[in-house]
Parts: structure tokens; C-alpha cells; sequence
């Protein structure tokens, strides 16, 4: 069969990795086990780079078995580099092998331990290494730390959603305060293959800077697929599981191809422009493709308050800022209470669709679920003083 494309061969790899032994044996047979190891290695050398690399660099002796098939390769790392290579040399110190159905488990599989057929190996030195200045200390040294990192990055430990902020320097921990908040509402979804997306990269024009937050998002969410959306092109940022796309966030026809494209999307963050302007565009177009059950969040909405933003600093409701939106959709939280509007054609799609609204400093958490629940009975008095009303009740009894 034809290969698959990388961002296609992961999204089937996730989907395969809780499929029964034999099923996923079959599977990975006929995809290619050799580009089903190598885009599991890839997934998994990203991963390593959570734990503390060698000094040196060096390459980890990798034997991936498959039935009767051995694939071999090896891993790189150290150095600043983390590769997945044709092979390792014979003098490779370290080595690491495992059944390549237990591994699909361990990179892309529900929460669990997969090390039944785990092996590691450090080969013993010809002589005793007692001084650290002999290059064959460093070296070992530096194979242990490599096969430490593919080991730690094998067993899943997950690391809490400031640990990623910090390691890969988003401002979402430090420069803002909203990890906490966000690990709150994605928590039940971090084990899911969820697709995100991302608005705003970072890093200026510079392709190959900015994405801090990305790659959070890619570890925190280890099955999902994550999208970074920019003015400027990035692709120098790309890696297994993100993707940079160039786009305008206040164009509504490249929303719309994209969402076409990509959605539905399980969560949405907006931490683009800020511009009032753009953030009720991105909302009013992305929000109708945010999956059932999915969350729609925008960022730095401080900004509704700036007048150089096209914030309203005197008019607390105007509903040309990001706060005026926030506060209709409150209002229409509860559109099942109010009066219905002669001339209104009933309610809107947010009214329908919105079912939690979340309020942080800065920061707004928009829930999407169906918002049907019935209002008070229709017997309720909405137009006279309810107290009156009681007493009139009462006496007619």
C-alpha cells in the first residue's frame, strides 16, 4: 500500500495504539514497520529532550522487534542534538530493544506501564574508569544519560502542565499566571488524541523562533495534534505533532479553509494579536467548529479596556471588546429566562451552544455543550412583584 504521509502516519499510530496485540502487529506490518519505528522514535527522541541530556553527544544502539523482524537504528543525543539515525555505531556503549507493538503503547497508549519487553544494556568498560578526565568515563558517562532520557521518556512519567511552561519557557507560567487555570479545565482531556489549536506563535518574524507554548501543549497533550496559527511564517519550528500555519486571525475566509480543513478542534486558544477586532472575528468564526465538549479560551483580555487595542475604557459593556462579548454570552447562559423578543429570531448559536463561561484574571474559559436546560415553569410570574403575587396566591387557595 502507498506510504503514508508523517502527519497521517501519526494520526493512524495514535489511533492504533489501544487496538488488540495481534490487530496492531497486523497494522504495523502492513503500514511499514520500518516508518512506524522511525515516526515512533521521533515522537519519543522529542520527549527526551524533558529529561537532563549528556553533555556529549551520543548514539543509543536501538533493536525494535516486530514478530520475526528486527528493526534496527539508533537514537542521538547530546550536545544540542536529538535524532533518530540509520544506525549506531558498533562501539555504541549503550543500547536499548523492545517489541515495537509495546513501544506504539508506551508513546501513543492510555496511561499504563510498557516495559515487559524493555532492555537495556550499558556495556561494561575493558578497565576500571576511576579518573573523570579519561575520555572513556565521559563517554560512558554520556551513554548512561542518553538511555536514562529514552528510558524516562518510555515510562510516561507526565510532568504537570508549569513543569512544560517552565522547561520551554512560555509565559503562560511566570510572565502570566494561567497553568493552574488551564490544568483545571484540560486535565480530563490530556490522555485524549485531541486536536488543538493555537493563535499566535511568538517569536516576531523570525521563522524558526517563538512556540514555547506549542510545545507545551505537545507534551502536556501526548496523543494530540497541535496547531500554531501566526501572521508570519514559521516553519522553522515544526516537529512531530505541531504545526506552524501562516494566516491573518481577522480574515474570516482563511478561518473558515482552515477550520474546514483541520477541525473540529477540541480546544482553541486565542493568544494572537489581542486586538478586539480580531478576537471577536476568531471567536465568531472558529467557535462553531470547537467540537462538543470542547473549550474555547481567550487570552490577555485586559485589552478590552484599551482604547489603542479598540478597547472601551468608559463604556464597561460595549460589545466591540473581548469583555462585552464575554458578558453577552453570559447573558445568553441564561436565554431561557428572559422575555422572549417579538422581532428576535430566537436565540442565537452561542445562546445554544455555550454552556459554561469561565471568568480568570485576564483570561476567559468558554465551554461548548448544548444549553437546553429548561427555564423556571411558564406559571412563574416574570412582570409583577413576586411577593404580591405570593400573597394574591395564597389568598386564592
Amino acid at each position: 500500500m502507498p506510504a503514508q504521509a508523517p502527519r497521517e502516519l501519526e494520526n493512524t499510530l495514535i489511533g492504533l495504539a489501544d487496538r488488540p496485540d495481534a490487530e496492531a502487529a497486523a497494522r504495523l506490518t502492513e503500514l511499514g514497520a520500518a516508518d512506524c519505528a522511525q515516526t515512533l522514535l521521533r515522537e519519543l527522541v522529542s520527549r527526551a529532550a524533558l529529561f537532563p541530556e549528556p553533555v556529549g553527544k551520543t548514539t543509543v544502539k536501538v533493536s525494535l522487534r516486530l514478530g520475526g523482524e528486527l528493526l534496527g537504528c539508533g537514537v542521538t543525543l547530546g550536545g544540542g542534538v536529538a535524532e533518530v539515525v540509520p544506525s549506531a555505531p558498533r562501539t555504541a556503549v549503550a543500547s536499548l530493544a523492545q517489541d515495537l507493538v509495546e513501544l506504539l503503547r508506551a508513546v501513543y497508549g492510555a496511561p499504563g506501564r510498557y516495559t515487559a519487553t524493555l532492555e537495556l544494556h550499558v556495556a561494561e568498560p575493558d578497565r576500571p574508569l576511576f579518573d573523570p578526565a579519561d575520555p572513556a568515563h565521559a563517554e560512558r558517562a554520556a551513554a548512561v544519560t542518553a538511555l536514562h532520557q529514552l528510558a524516562a521518556a518510555i515510562g510516561g512519567r507526565e510532568q504537570s502542565l508549569d513543569e512544560l511552561a517552565v522547561r520551554f519557557g512560555s509565559d503562560k507560567w511566570g510572565g502570566h499566571w494561567y497553568t493552574p487555570h488551564y490544568d483545571r479545565y484540560f486535565a480530563p482531556l490530556r490522555r485524549r488524541p485531541v486536536t488543538v489549536l493555537e493563535i499566535g506563535i511568538g517569536g516576531y518574524d523570525a521563522p524558526d523562533q517563538g512556540g514555547a507554548s506549542l510545545r507545551m501543549w505537545k507534551h502536556y497533550f501526548p496523543r494530540g495534534t497541535v496547531y500554531g496559527l501566526d501572521i508570519h511564517e514559521k516553519h522553522g519550528i515544526a516537529e512531530p505533532r505541531l504545526v506552524p500555519l501562516r494566516g491573518d486571525q481577522g480574515d474570516v475566509r482563511y478561518l473558515e479553509g482552515l477550520a474546514e480543513g483541520l477541525g473540529p478542534f477540541d480546544i482553541v486558544i486565542d493568544d494572537g494579536s489581542h486586538l478586539n477586532h480580531h478576537v471577536l472575528t476568531s471567536f465568531r468564526t472558529l467557535f462553531p467548529h470547537v467540537r462538543p465538549g470542547g473549550l474555547y479560551v481567550i487570552e490577555d483580555v485586559q485589552t478590552a479596556y484599551w482604547p489603542g487595542w479598540g478597547g472601551n475604557a468608559t463604556d464597561l459593556h460595549d460589545s466591540g471588546t473581548s469583555m462585552g462579548l464575554v458578558k453577552n454570552l453570559l447573558d445568553g447562559l441564561n436565554h431561557q429566562e428572559r422575555q422572549p423578543d417579538a422581532d428576535a429570531a430566537g436565540p442565537s448559536y452561542t445562546d445554544r451552544n455555550v454552556s459554561g463561561v469561565h471568568v480568570h484574571h485576564n483570561l476567559v474559559v468558554i465551554e461548548k455543550a448544548v444549553n437546553t436546560e429548561q427555564g423556571a415553569p411558564s406559571w412563574v410570574p416574570r412582570d409583577v412583584d413576586p411577593e404580591s403575587w405570593y400573597t394574591d396566591a395564597a389568598k386564592s387557595n
